[in-house]
């Protein structure tokens, strides 16, 4: 299935002219604000444009001097301008960018710098301590050391800005005058894998700007917009959205922490962001207890059906009639785009409710990332919407419901995987990238997306469960943080699993709702609305044991859950 453009935009065949058709159009637009804090004084740098294309061209220009052309240079480090500027740097000066997780542990960091055989590491001045021991070890490929920012024993990219500045003076344009091939790896990314040893990713400039094509043809965000960066760059869905962003003409600011994003949301009128579900579910959380604490909760029930009447025949008030909403989050928000996870209906719909226009997306590292996502003209709540212009999507081998693994082709799909030959063929197939994700299409062409292959539960009499599915109601429940549904082995049938449920409860929810009950009560009271829940299934679907807990499940940075690793906990634990 293939879908019709909307917006009519240029055609941009790699990041370079992502970039310079983006200074062209909004010169002197702000790109990035950069926030100075020093105690309680706060002081703002706005950089143009016009001056970021000019920070690329020297950081670039100082790379080159360092003989960086056609060499790997690895980034570190929290989302900010320093990132992008190294990461952008690289992109359009044929330098492969490898971003890496900034919570690695040290022995991973150390793997994953052999593995991408990186010659240049860009650091966070926070990650000195790491960077520095790995300097000492001397078993990795790097040359060269570069912070962030100034720091001692470092060279740094406010040091290389002024050695590129000289460079660009005495006419040295090397760097500028570099011409991008389109289909050399340009990124060189690792998964963040929630099963087993993480794959390395290799994206082309015309992987990553097809998909930037696509976003800027079906999503409506333009130059007045003010997005908040809270997804890790290091993640293709950041980066690729930092770049879509910039493609826009769009103002982007960073967050101080997760603890601060209401905070930020009120201190830079954030209009727009790109989120993963948790985020969601937090924001709303904290809405929701501040409706509670007024004392409106009743209000917003009653009022909700008769806004969303008024909005069928053409009357929206949603966002005067929840103006103290919209307030509390600063004011301007207007959209929400969702990745990475799938999210619940409900917490979109409230968003929606609200009048802040939430998308749902569906995509991976593979595929640069957006396959399929809701859009400026399709937006159907609790499905992934339609594949992306330049994508072909399919479901291969159907069950009786319909249901088989997505299937994807097209400019967007990965060169493979570095140095895994067998596993870029097994995905690889006759043209076509198998996500290894399962779902189907409805009437509508809009993609729902049920479960992951390997998540899958096969039960001894050949029913097939997702777990992802009865996550979804588990989650629901008040006292529930978050949840992983799994099949134990059966003492009575080795061949059979039982469907069972880790819960990690809530412990300001239980402290509130049922204060001085203990663990052993708490389990009751859960077990108890987990068995209205089954009543809602088939009978091979229901959860038949439940673990609880009020330790965080393992998870990858990108908050997906471990699910190998929690297992390996439980039957450990058994």
């Amino acid at each position: 299935m293939k879908s019709e453009r909307i917006f009519n935009v240029p055609e941009v065949k790699n990041m370079k002219e992502v970039i310079y058709n983006a200074v062209k159009k909004y010169s002197e637009n702000i790109a990035f604000v950069i926030k100075h804090q020093n105690g309680k004084e706060v002081e703002y740098e706005n950089v143009t444009y016009k001056r970021f294309l000019e920070d690329i061209n020297k950081l670039g220009t100082a790379l080159y001097k360092l003989g960086l052309k056609g060499k790997r240079v690895a980034i570190i480090g929290k989302n900010r301008y320093e990132w992008a500027l190294a990461h952008i740097s690289n992109l359009l000066g044929g330098i492969v960018s490898v971003p890496l997780d900034k919570d690695l542990q040290y022995d991973e960091l150390e793997r994953s710098l052999i593995r991408s055989k990186a010659d240049v590491i860009v650091f966070d001045e926070k990650l000195s301590e790491n960077v520095t021991k790995i300097k000492n070890q001397e078993k990795t490929n790097l040359k060269k050391f570069i912070c962030m920012s100034e720091n001692d024993g470092f060279d740094s990219i406010p040091e290389l800005l002024k050695i590129g500045e000289k460079e660009l003076e005495n006419g040295n344009n090397n760097y500028i005058n570099h011409e991008v091939d389109n289909d050399a790896m340009a990124i060189l990314l690792f998964t963040s894998g929630t099963t087993a040893q993480s794959k390395a990713v290799m994206l082309s400039h015309r992987n990553v700007a097809s998909n930037v094509h696509d976003l800027q043809s079906m999503e409506d965000i333009n130059s007045t917009d003010t997005s908040i960066a809270l997804l890790p760059f290091h993640h293709i869905f950041g980066s690729t959205c930092m770049a879509y962003t910039l493609a826009c003409g769009v103002k982007i600011v960073f967050a101080d922490g997760l603890r601060y994003v209401k905070q930020n949301l009120v201190e830079y009128k954030v209009t727009m962001f790109v989120g993963v579900p948790l985020l969601m579910e937090s924001i709303h959380k904290a809405v929701m207890k501040e409706i509670e604490k007024q004392g409106k909760t009743k209000l917003i029930k009653i009022a909700t059906p008769i806004t969303n009447f008024l909005l069928k025949i053409g009357i929206d008030i949603r966002r005067k009639v929840y103006k103290a909403v919209i307030d509390g989050l600063g004011g301007a928000l207007r959209l929400v785009i969702v990745g990475g996870a799938p999210a619940d209906p409900k917490i979109l719909q409230a968003f929606d409710n609200f009048g802040i226009t939430t998308l749902q997306g569906y995509g991976l590292s593979e595929t640069s990332p957006v396959v399929c996502a809701e859009n400026a003209k399709l937006k159907k709540n609790g499905t992934c919407g339609h594949p992306m212009p330049s994508f072909e999507v399919e479901i291969a081998d159907k069950d009786e419901c319909g249901i088989g693994e997505i299937r994807a082709k097209g400019p967007c799909v990965m060169l493979g995987y570095y140095e895994m030959p067998e596993e870029t063929a097994e995905v690889l197939r006759d043209g076509w990238f198998y996500t290894g994700d399962l779902g189907y299409f409805d009437l509508d062409g809009c993609l729902h997306i049920t479960g992951r292959n390997k998540n899958m539960i096969v039960l001894a009499n050949g029913k097939k469960v997702f777990p992802e599915e009865l996550e979804t109601l588990v989650n629901r429940l008040e006292l529930v943080e978050e949840c992983m549904v799994f099949g134990m082995p059966s003492e009575e049938d080795k061949n059979d699993v039982k469907l069972s449920v880790k819960v990690v409860y809530n412990k300001d929810t239980a402290e509130n709702k049922y204060p001085g009950k203990t663990e052993e009560e708490l389990h009751k009271i859960l077990w108890e609305q987990i068995k209205e829940i089954n009543k809602s299934f088939p009978r091979y679907k229901y959860m038949q044991n439940m673990i609880l807990t009020d330790k965080e499940l393992i998870k990858t940075t990108t908050k997906k859950v471990k699910r190998q690793e929690e297992m390996k906990l439980i039957l450990n634990n058994k």
